[in-house]
């Protein structure tokens, strides 16, 4: 299948990739020349505009995937393509937009019969070894001529084992794609994701934090332990019901540098978390842990403390961010 791919950054030019593998066609284009010829280099056909990329799209419908930064960037870049496509073509947003913008933006293109599809990405810049888990919201024959498409991005089924009582239900689910429902629903379940990150991540953060400060404590001598965080973190991965990927990153932050220096301890919130807790406060649902867990990282731009830094450490591990003053070796 032919699919455009505009925003070639950590996880789009890992996409563009990844269904090159599965043998389809990307047309790429990117702001940045050198990401384009980079991609072309390794099987892409190169584009130097959104009309170019249009133009080599010669499959219909056509498909666009654009992977760019939430806000401005993508609100400019869905509104050129509704101008350049025609009725029935696609416009997939795989990068991490409100979803009420979604819902805007898949009204505004269907007055001239242009599809919009809202596919909230996980996977981070390691997506292109392990599969980018979907979550997907679209009209159902869009989503159906996708599928294709979202199959490759996906993980697979893996070695996981399966999960008893799923007889019968979507069997996209076990290989790391959903169609959640209508446009908005694939943005919506990828911000609550994202927000059970936060807390999470959190969660790990204070736990490491306070094993590194029990030998600094004011404790008898005999409760005063220096723990080796890096070997707990190793040991928490195997077999520990706390196992997961954030914890693989923890480890390997701890043991490329025990004390993480190299990071500031500034942690950014990249917007899913705010949209989660304004979304539990438009339900009544109270999010205690999710809530806090965002306001710490508000706190962590005036004050640091070594949870902090384990924030910004698995950041890196899983997005590839880094934060105002860290210097990752």
């Amino acid at each position: 299948m032919q699919i455009g791919v505009i925003g070639l950054g950590r996880m789009g030019g890992n996409i563009a990739r990844r269904l090159m593998r599965a043998g389809h066609v990307a047309v790429a284009f990117d702001a940045n020349p050198k990401a384009v010829a980079a991609l072309a280099a390794d099987g892409a056909v190169g584009a130097d505009s959104l009309a170019d990329l249009v133009a080599r799209l010669t499959e219909t419908p056509r498909a666009v995937w654009v992977m760019l930064p939430s806000g401005a960037i993508t609100e400019a870049t869905v509104a050129d393509l509704g101008a350049l496509l025609h009725a029935g073509d696609i416009v997939i947003d795989g990068g991490n937009s409100y979803f009420r913008d979604d819902i805007r933006r898949a009204e505004t293109l269907a007055a001239t019969g242009i599809r919009y599809v809202d596919a909230g990405t996980s996977g981070g810049v390691w997506g292109l070894e392990r599969g980018y888990c979907l979550m997907v919201g679209g009209e159902d024959a869009a989503v159906q001529h996708l599928d294709p498409i979202f199959a490759a991005l996906a993980p697979g089924k893996g070695s996981i084992p399966e999960t008893p009582g799923r007889a019968g239900r979507d069997p996209r689910v076990e290989q790391g794609y959903m169609h959640a429902g209508p446009v908005g629903a694939g943005h919506f379940t990828k911000m609550i994701h994202n927000g059970i990150e936060y807390g999470m991540m959190q969660a790990i953060a204070e736990g490491f934090d306070i094993l590194r400060s029990r030998s600094g404590a004011k404790l008898p001598a005999a409760e005063q332990y220096d723990l080796n965080l890096a070997d707990i973190a190793e040991l928490w991965r195997r077999g520990s019901v706390v196992s997961s990927w954030l914890l693989d990153l923890t480890s390997q932050a701890l043991a490329n540098d025990g004390q993480l220096e190299s990071f500031s301890g500034f942690v950014e919130d990249s917007g899913e978390g705010r949209w989660t807790i304004e979304a539990a406060v438009e339900e009544a649902v109270p999010a205690e842990v999710l809530a806090a867990a965002l306001f710490t990282r508000f706190r962590s731009r005036q004050q640091h403390t070594f949870a902090e830094k384990m924030l910004s450490a698995m950041r890196l591990g899983f997005g590839g961010h880094v934060e105002q003053g860290t210097k990752p070796g």
